[in-house]
């Protein structure tokens, strides 16, 4: 004989809940880093063409030999 069980019932969620403050912090740090490493000067450029283009147009070039067939 099946004994039923007892649960309680879930309160809905507030429509306000908060978020804690590494939710938030963490990727927006993430960002800024990423971002840092892009425009940093005196990066290390690729020598096949993107050597005027700075950080950007290296990493550019070489998204574009990675993706190219």
């Amino acid at each position: 004989m099946p004994v039923p069980t007892h649960t309680r019932p879930r309160p809905p969620a507030a429509a306000g809940t908060r978020l804690p403050w590494w939710a938030l912090v963490l990727p927006a740090l993430a960002f800024a880093a990423l971002l840092a490493l892009i425009t940093a000067t005196g990066a290390v450029q690729a020598g096949d063409g993107a050597q005027g283009a700075g950080a950007v147009g290296a990493l550019l070039a070489q998204v574009r030999e990675t993706l190219a067939p």
